[in-house]
């Protein structure tokens, strides 16, 4: 106790009562009993001083649990004879005969003082002013024992100082080795297990009993039998390594044979040391062997704790299941194998594809899951062709349905029909994929687009639980923007992201794949911002992952008319497409490459990877479904490149398929609008309705660009207004120029109503370092009207030089 709790203690209304009593001339005799650390020695001292000012003698006891029975026998023979005042303070545990008895004689003449706990109002008062701001926090970590409140005094924070938890030493030291090991399974969770704890301890009910007693009285738990927040701290840090792992294992073992979760009793142990571990962690470095030194299980029931609990870290963290399958000592081709599949859920593909390659060269029992693991990584390292393989070695029916996947993936028809799939969740999913995907280029596009998207749904129970080398969802979605069903894409990605589906290593998949249906409808900004939150990261991209990543950089770019963001960007394009082989999946990227190779004068290095695409096409029967997008790509290519035989080749494809789909006829409209436009001739009529079917099956920015290109192509004044309207309406932004987008208005100073709304629309590009160019193609306007609304500009400014003219406009606009 502190010599300010000394002085000025903080005591319970019973026992001030008491001492009422003893300053009126009341002799004293009664017992005082708490557990260790409530405040028994103050009161004593408190009841002695109370006795000395009113002159009574008094016999006052500390510690009367540890005196040998005959002194307690004579004390209670002396409360009995009524000889002079007498006040005990005891434990409630050691409780020997005679000390029960003595306190049968105390409660006689009055009931023993029960103390509790500090209230937090008592806390606050005992904590001198610095520390008051924190009480709240001390109480919570100390449950309100004084003894330990007290040795709080100096806290600054809340957080429990280092010198707090090494107070404790002296409070463990003292224990027997039974209580010391209730303690430590107190700190795992194992306070209340009487079944575990009479394993540990080796006795039976009664015994345990007495050991969770002796627990007790220390003042360590709190009423509920859980270790104080302070008290579990200085147990896990003080008590000895080897008793605590020691501890830690028999309770595995035992909780394994009950059958019960392992998990919380084996995760403290990867943070013990061995000489063995540290080889297994070398060897498993990466995203999923990263971290804490393991501990190697010794003895195969430790071993069997370590795979349990690994199996129950794989939904919810794979990369901790990783580190627990690490730790076991000696691993077999089995256990090998499962940890490659957390090392794959955690997105440590590496550790995966080396884990998996050892047992498919040295286990033929272990082989076709090893094989089918392997698969499943270098799927998302873009490696189909291979991975299609791999699936091919693997007997499982859901390697069988993945492998479909993968042969339609690269340009081949499976020989055979899909086996009918076990009836579980996986299977089931992997079949309707596998019959999805095939139904895109064989049959309906709706029908593909259902079957998938009852995949998504029906292993969306199972969330991050399952390792898969596609998501049914990210396949939905590229079958729905491939037909101009974008709002069906971002429900079912919306659904993956929410329920966790595949777990992290799809979850970028699904992100990349939602920015590219905002940046098809014109939103830049959102797909921007989720191209900044996995940079944000840290994390490398996988070549599957990355090729989409930079053609959303890229798109982004060139609908932004933003030049030198392409330039920068381009020769990651090209070696994103060097890294990932073509295959049907990956359409859509390449699609936005050829448009910007087109920007870029540099058609040439894309044309291998075209004609491999067209080759892919023709191998499969040229389904439309996904032969439309890349064609409408290719027609924007040649447009830009001013390529007009090539451009009319892309457009007679499309006319070819426009009686298959809905979207295939709205691309091949708008082709053939996008042609006439370039030769001069515009129909308001025919273009709006071209614009407005593009923006219908989700093209709204290419809607907005037909719009707006074929305004500034026409020489009919009142045709270029009507067609420029249009395109501000599918762009989202209001007609008539009167109106600005719903961003709040930059504007920091007016300009005394000299800019008109357009001039100031222009204004604000140019700040920003726009050329006339990517102005006029940012408001549908040429280049020319541009130079002459800066001319007006500049004239109404009273500007001499364009140094003097960027000054005031970033006054006006910010």
């Amino acid at each position: 106790m502190s010599q300010s709790m000394i002085a000025h203690p903080v005591l319970p209304e019973q026992v001030s009562r008491v001492l009422d009593a003893v300053a009126d001339g009341a002799a004293p005799r009664f017992g005082i009993v708490a557990p260790g650390g409530y405040g028994k020695t103050t009161v004593l001292r408190e009841v002695v001083r109370a006795c000395e000012d009113a002159g009574i003698t008094a016999t006052t006891v500390d510690d009367a649990h540890l005196l040998p029975d005959a002194e307690l026998l004579a004390l209670r023979a002396r409360v009995e004879r009524g000889d002079g005042a007498v006040v005990v303070a005891y434990r409630p545990w050691p409780r020997s005969r005679a000390l029960s008895a003595l306190a049968e004689s105390l409660g006689r003449v009055r009931p023993a003082l029960a103390l509790e706990p500090f209230t937090r109002e008592q806390v606050r008062a005992v904590l001198p002013a610095p520390a008051r701001a924190h009480a709240d926090f001390v109480h919570r970590q100390t449950g309100g024992v004084p003894r330990f409140v007290l040795r709080f005094t100096g806290i600054t924070a809340a957080e429990v100082p280092p010198d707090v938890v090494a107070s404790f030493r002296a409070d463990l030291d003292w224990l027997d080795v039974d209580v010391q090991k209730f303690l430590l399974a107190a700190e795992a969770g194992a306070a209340l297990r009487l079944d575990l704890l009479g394993g540990l301890l080796g006795g039976d009910v009664d015994a345990v009993g007495d050991v969770i007693e002796a627990g007790r009285a220390t003042g360590l738990l709190a009423p509920d039998g859980a270790l104080l927040p302070v008290a579990r701290l200085a147990v896990a840090e003080l008590s000895r390594t080897d008793r605590r792992i020691a501890v830690r294992q028999r309770l595995a073992e035992l909780q394994l044979r009950s059958g019960g979760p392992v998990l919380e009793l084996v995760r403290p142990l990867l943070g013990a040391a061995g000489p063995e571990a540290a080889g297994a962690e070398a060897a498993g470095s990466g995203a999923a062997g990263s971290g804490a030194t393991v501990a190697v299980a010794a003895g195969p029931e430790m071993a069997a704790a370590f795979q349990a609990a690994a199996a129950e870290a794989l939904p919810a963290d794979p990369a901790l299941a990783a580190r627990l399958l690490a730790a076991v000592g000696t691993p077999s081709a089995e256990v090998a194998v499962r940890r490659a599949v957390a090392c794959a859920m955690a997105g440590d593909l590496d550790a995966a594809l080396r884990l998996a390659d050892g047992v498919i060269s040295s286990d033929p029992a272990h082989r076709g899951r090893a094989a089918e693991v392997a698969a499943i990584a270098l799927a998302h390292r873009g490696q189909l062709a291979r991975a299609t393989e791999l699936h091919r070695w693997s007997p499982s029916s859901t390697s069988t349905a993945f492998a479909v996947i993968g042969e339609v993936g690269t340009g081949r028809l499976p020989a055979e029909p899909l086996p009918v799939a076990p009836p579980t969740m996986l299977d089931g999913g992997a079949s309707l994929m596998a019959q999805g995907v095939l139904e895109s280029v064989t049959g309906s596009a709706t029908t593909a687009l259902s079957t998938l998207v009852r995949a998504a749904g029906l292993l969306e129970p199972a969330g991050s639980a399952v390792l898969l080398p596609d998501s049914p969802a990210a396949l939905a979605a590229l079958v729905a923007l491939h037909g101009g069903e974008p709002a069906v894409a971002e429900s079912v990605l919306d659904r993956a992201v929410a329920t966790s589906l595949g777990g992290a290593l799809m979850a970028v998949r699904h992100r990349l794949l939602r920015a590219w249906v905002a940046m098809l409808r014109g939103n830049l900004a959102r797909a921007r911002e989720t191209l900044v939150a996995l940079r944000r990261t840290g994390r490398p991209l996988e070549p599957r992952d990355w090729v989409f990543a930079i053609a959303l950089e890229v798109g982004i770019a060139r609908r932004n008319s933003d030049l030198a963001t392409l330039r920068r960007t381009w020769e990651q394009a090209c070696e994103a497409v060097l890294r990932h082989p073509v295959d049907l999946f990956t359409f859509l990227p390449l699609g936005e490459f050829a448009a910007a190779a087109a920007r870029m004068r540099d058609q040439h290095r894309l044309a291998p990877h075209l004609a491999e695409a067209r080759e892919l096409l023709h191998a499969l029967g040229d389904p439309p479904l996904w032969g439309v997008p890349l064609h409408w790509s290719a027609l924007h290519a040649a447009v830009t490149a001013e390529e007009t035989r090539a451009a009319e080749e892309h457009a007679a494809s499309l006319a070819a398929v426009a009686d298959r789909s809905r979207y295939a006829g709205v691309m091949s409209t708008a082709a053939e609008n996008w042609l006439d436009v370039l030769a001069g001739r515009v129909d308001a009529d025919r273009v709006e309705e071209a614009a407005r079917g593009l923006h219908a099956v989700g093209q709204w920015w290419d809607a907005a660009r037909l719009a707006g290109q074929a305004a500034i192509r026409t020489s009919d004044r009142q045709a270029m207004v009507r067609l420029l309207d249009c395109a501000r309406l599918l762009q989202g932004r209001p007609a008539g120029g009167t109106a600005r987008a719903k961003a709040p208005e930059p504007v920091v100073e007016h300009d005394g109503g000299k800019l008109s709304d357009r001039e100031r629309e222009v204004a604000e590009l140019v700040v920003r370092g726009l050329t006339y160019k990517q102005v006029g193609d940012r408001l549908f306007i040429s280049a020319k009207t541009v130079e002459h609304h800066v001319a007006r500009i500049r004239q109404r400014l009273g500007c001499g030089s364009r140094a003097e003219l960027l000054d005031q406009l970033r006054q006006i606009v910010g």
